[in-house]
């Protein structure tokens, strides 16, 4: 049985840092490191879950390529079930490069490659049965998933009596409001704050909260970076600010919102409550971005919790 099956991207990472502008054309700009990184929501959440104490799967796909295999490999390093990731021979794998600032901030140039095409006939429905909790994550990000098959697969995930999760990674083209087809079988929606207004069309977190709810989704998660998240646990309950834990130094803020996603799902699967999950959530977000990469800063369960006592004792 696994706590947590992660369903949605996975990425090869290549990070730059520090990269404060673009060279010139045909110019060449020195920079500190270039490194080969995990990433992509699924697969981020998959080994963070796992540091946390859970079992857990990954389905998703990648190409048969350098950067599949290497993707695979870390899998099996964490612990993570990699029977559910699919090796497809016509496409390449997923890669991101993150381009870091010196303050820690980041963009990225992406290609979807293999992540365009997964699809629900990838999805090897046995490891489904045998989870309590299904995540999937990455939709606009997955051209052949996104929509109705999403919304097709969370169903058939309900219908199994599994508890849902959903997240969703910035749309740089088409339609916001297809994740609307999703959220009545969503039992938990963790967009972030950008993203959820786009969505939503709103501004206020309530409102954004209100809208998802009209459509159909049960708590909603609202992360909201350095301010923490909002969390609202269904319609008529009130919603609450949670807020995040101080850092010593931002490393890198790549996989910050995986992370928090990662930390609520580890805690949900121990039987915390949503509050408690929330504020778990905020401490291993916080954890991951004093380190750089999507999954170096994430911490075991027990050493995240003292650092949240620690970081308790030093505010008070």
């Amino acid at each position: 049985m696994y706590d947590v099956t992660a369903v949605g991207i996975m990425v090869a990472d290549v990070i730059i840092k520090p990269v404060n502008a673009m060279p010139a054309p045909g110019k060449l700009a020195p920079v500190d490191s270039i490194e080969l990184h995990s990433g992509g929501n699924a697969m981020t959440a998959a080994i963070n879950i796992t540091r946390l104490g859970q079992k857990t799967a990954l389905i998703g796909k990648v190409g048969n390529d350098a950067f599949g295999k290497f993707l695979i490999s870390c899998l099996d390093k964490s612990s993570v079930e990699s029977k559910g990731v699919m090796i497809d021979e016509c496409v390449q794998t997923s890669v991101s490069a993150a381009l870091i600032a010196a303050n820690g901030e980041r963009s990225f140039l992406h290609c979807k490659g293999a992540n365009s095409a997964f699809d629900i006939s990838d999805i090897d429905m046995d490891i489904i049965r045998a989870s309590k909790t299904v995540f999937v994550t990455g939709a606009y990000l997955m051209d052949t998933f996104d929509g109705s098959q999403t919304a097709e697969f969370m169903k058939k995930c309900k219908d199994m009596k599994k508890t849902t999760a959903l997240d969703v990674c910035w749309n740089a083209g088409g339609s916001w409001e297809q994740i609307y087809q999703s959220l009545p079988y969503t039992d938990i929606f963790m967009p972030s704050i950008d993203e959820a207004e786009c969505i939503s069309g709103k501004n206020s977190l309530h409102e954004m909260a209100e809208t998802f709810f009209d459509h159909g989704a049960g708590c909603v998660v609202i992360k909201c970076g350095s301010k923490g998240c909002y969390i609202q646990e269904s319609p008529n309950a009130e919603g609450m600010m949670i807020g995040a834990y101080p850092v010593d130094e931002i490393a890198d803020t790549t996989g910050a919102g995986d992370s928090f996603c990662s930390g609520f799902l580890a805690a949900y699967s121990r039987g915390c409550g949503l509050r408690e999950c929330a504020e778990f959530a905020n401490a291993v977000g916080a954890c991951s971005i004093m380190k750089r990469g999507a999954t170096e800063g994430v911490r075991s369960y027990e050493e995240t919790i003292r650092f949240m006592e620690n970081r308790n004792e030093r505010c008070r």
